[in-house]
């Protein structure tokens, strides 16, 4: 395994710009996730590293040694795409074995890889078999099984689970979490769900039309975004933006009141020096930050829209006095709120966040 090293990464389709002076170091054995939407640059940058685009500017380092210019084989890494494209004639034992039987390597060393990857990824059973006897989890597992026998530096991931359907997801999500324990690999991953970001990273690096916005553990991301739009892409459903002003600041505390809800002004906690008051903020609130408003602190009120009952939690799409600036509530077990009736909520103290005009964190 090796570390990977990004220095000044630029690339330009044309007279298009789509990836910006991206430096990134991503440690030995370290699970990296890039998130972003869709046009983001996230797989531009992925196949820089992999050989299949080259930069129009700077380094990529594997391992310490810089191989821009190598040819993807030359690089020791090995990819996953969305796509299996598993050879349909080739049975899952042949498919495994193929790369390393086209590179030379003795028949003895190529079914000892392919046996060792069928173990890891409980394939032994299906050796036999073709891609059209298998399902669509099993066929993803093939496709990384023919990375795992190539005993690569880096395992790169392109989108690997966008065929999937949702329940097949959450389990390869967890198939993938255990390869990585495993193996201790090196690995980077692309993907616009941030729900796999959250729940396979050591890191996500959250990019947006070719910059990095953001980068941190999951819970960092979560916790404490830099900017409007890292913390709208990170957690679902997404973090709740409300419209306000700020009426008194002192110390790090500011005193924020809402424009389109009844309620309590808001204290919110701003990391720097930042902010004046009569300034307009948006407050973030994430759903599950909101309680029942016999619990204490300060409240909210709004006219609830939809009600969600997804039985181990409700989610209340509401709105504003306005009928117009919405907020979604997230409640715990079954909601007894009637489509159309108000609701009043308490806000978790310590919970909410505020964003300047040009988004950036206060």
């Amino acid at each position: 395994m090796a570390d990977l090293k990004l220095r000044g990464i630029n690339k330009n389709f044309g007279a298009v710009q789509v990836i910006h002076d991206i430096d990134l170091d991503i440690g030995n054995g370290e699970f990296v996730v890039f998130v972003g939407p869709s046009g983001c640059g996230k797989s531009t940058l992925l196949r820089t590293i992999s050989g299949l685009e080259e930069p129009s500017s700077g380094q990529v380092l594997i391992g310490g040694e810089d191989v821009t210019d190598y040819d993807p084989s030359e690089r020791g890494v090995a990819m996953v795409f969305q796509s299996y494209a598993l050879y349909p004639h080739m049975s899952v034992e042949q498919n495994l074995g193929f790369g390393l039987r086209m590179g030379g390597m003795p028949r003895d060393q190529v079914a000892a890889r392919v046996m060792e990857a069928a173990r890891i990824l409980e394939l032994t059973e299906l050796l036999e078999r073709k891609p059209r006897q298998l399902s669509g989890g099993q066929r993803q597992r093939v496709a990384i099984g023919r990375a795992i026998v190539r005993q690569p530096k880096a395992f790169l991931f392109d989108e690997p689970l966008s065929n999937l359907d949702a329940e097949l997801r959450v389990q390869m999500r967890i198939e993938i979490a255990k390869l990585h324990q495993q193996l201790g690999a090196t690995m980077v991953y692309v993907t616009h769900d941030q729900v796999e970001a959250m729940t396979l990273a050591d890191r996500i690096v959250v990019l947006r039309a070719g910059r990095i916005e953001q980068q941190g553990s999951p819970i960092e991301l979560y916790d404490n975004p830099d900017n409007l739009f890292v913390a709208g892409f990170i957690g679902s459903p997404r973090m709740n933006f409300l419209a306000g002003k700020i009426t008194a600041i002192n110390g790090q505390e500011m005193t924020v009141a809402l424009d389109q809800f009844e309620g309590d002004a808001l204290s919110v906690t701003r990391r720097g020096q930042n902010g004046a008051v009569g300034q307009k903020v948006s407050v973030g609130i994430r759903p599950e930050h909101f309680a029942d408003a016999t619990l204490g602190g300060a409240t909210l009120t709004a006219k609830a829209q939809v009600v969600e009952q997804l039985g181990g939690v409700s989610f209340i799409y509401a709105t504003g006095r306005d009928g117009e600036s919405k907020v979604t509530i997230q409640q715990k077990g079954h909601s007894r709120i009637p489509d159309g009736a108000p609701i009043t909520v308490s806000i978790e103290p310590g919970m909410t966040l505020a964003f300047d005009e040009s988004g950036l964190r206060l």
